[in-house]
């Protein structure tokens, strides 16, 4: 299955600004999203190398912050800090980086994630979808040029691989 998917995600509009990746991944649900809410976990898959995690701190309920610090080969640390709009447990996260703690306005909002985590057929298998919803057209392209299919592609196979040995 192509990354370019195009999914229809029930209670969720279609958005010409969407950049999304649906993949079934051999792992259950419960533990693709301890990944994603684990700060000792993330790491270990958020980022594909020669990239790595300098710093991770989140909080997985509404209004708790998410930040993880991504560093460059150079040693560039790029902050995504954001907050969390909804958290349900082993099914869908849903975070920003439109607002900061505290519910105030960034200076520059770039997306909203949401990230479906559908258990399939005994629950050994998940759909996973992630989507990056862009304020923009700008902003969108900019972020499928600076790799998001292969990069975000690299990272779920990562997540998969860490979340099968839990």
């Amino acid at each position: 299955m192509s990354d370019k998917t195009t999914i229809n995600i029930p209670g969720l509009p279609d958005h010409a600004n969407d950049l999304v990746l649906d993949r079934v991944l051999d792992a259950p649900a419960d533990k693709l999203f301890r990944c994603w809410t684990d700060p000792a976990l993330l790491p270990k898959w958020f980022v594909p190398a020669p990239w790595s995690v300098a710093s991770v701190e989140v909080d997985p309920r509404p209004g708790g912050r998410s930040l993880v610090v991504m560093r460059s080969p150079e040693g560039m640390e790029i902050p995504n800090d954001g907050v969390y709009l909804e958290v349900i447990p082993n099914r869908r996260l849903v975070f920003t980086n439109a607002y900061t703690p505290g519910w105030v306005p960034a200076d520059k909002p770039f997306m909203t994630a949401i990230v479906n985590f559908e258990p399939e057929g005994d629950g050994s298998k998940t759909r996973y979808t992630a989507i990056a919803r862009h304020w923009n057209e700008q902003d969108r392209k900019a972020h499928e040029d600076m790799g998001f299919y292969v990069g975000w592609g690299i990272c779920v196979d990562q997540l998969e691989r860490l979340a099968r040995t839990l």
